[in-house]
């Protein structure tokens, strides 16, 4: 009977060199827990801005699509603007003019001299006088208050007994006549009447030019005794 062979057992490992000694490191200081409540994470809060802004937008106060948003905000406001502008331009002032004919009292309510009270709002000046250049006689005559020059109101200086353009210095006498200044042709007068009711009614559709002789015409002047 032959005898079993057996394996040869391996050679044990030579023993280590010495060993580096183990280094222990020093314990991180304990720190306490932050307080997140009701407060957004770094990461949570990268993530919600990652999600508004493009990737290549860097602006630090608003991103890109608020800056769209403005301008066209911006552009479509000047657009309403321009276009309601244009549309007010093409229909006729009627509701804003004030009315070509008008009633401004009795005779009685006037005295001798230029009266005011009707610039601003109908730009005319009433007349009253005791004798008129053109129809020799006493009443009333209108002026319009629009300078024959480039379209100035002059002011009516009582002191002077005139009226001056402030514009360009054109002067005229209370009787419209123009004396001084590059005004090139007096005031205009406009149609007065006496309407039925007894008040003074001014119509500024009619319109009478000195020079063209029109002062002569009975309906520039309200003849009153």
């Amino acid at each position: 009977m032959t005898d079993e062979v057996k394996p040869p057992t391996p050679a044990a490992p030579p023993p280590a060199a010495h060993a580096a000694p183990a280094v222990a490191k020093p314990a991180a200081p304990a720190v306490p827990p932050a307080n997140l409540a009701g407060k957004t994470t770094t990461a949570a809060a990268a993530a919600g801005k990652a999600s508004t802004r493009d990737p290549d937008d860097t602006s630090p106060l608003v991103t890109r699509r608020v800056w769209l948003a403005m301008a066209w905000g911006a552009f479509s406001a000047g657009s309403a603007v321009a276009l309601a502008a244009t549309g007010r331009f093409m229909f006729p002032n009627v509701l804003n003019e004030p009315p070509q004919q008008f009633k401004v009292g009795v005779p009685a309510d006037f005295g001798m001299g230029v009266d005011e009270r009707y610039k601003e709002s109908n730009g005319v000046w009433i007349v009253r006088t005791a004798d008129d250049i053109a129809q020799h006689a006493s009443g009333f005559y209108v002026l319009s208050t629009t300078c024959t020059h480039l379209g100035c109101t002059p002011n009516y200086l009582s002191a002077e007994g005139k009226f001056k353009c402030p514009c360009h210095g054109s002067g005229f006498r209370t009787t419209g006549i123009n004396f001084e200044g590059p005004a090139p042709r007096p005031l205009e007068r406009v149609r007065v009447a006496l309407a039925e009711d007894g008040q003074i009614l001014v119509d500024k559709s009619r319109k009478f030019q000195y020079e063209l002789g029109q002062w002569i015409d009975p309906d520039s002047f309200l003849q009153i005794a």
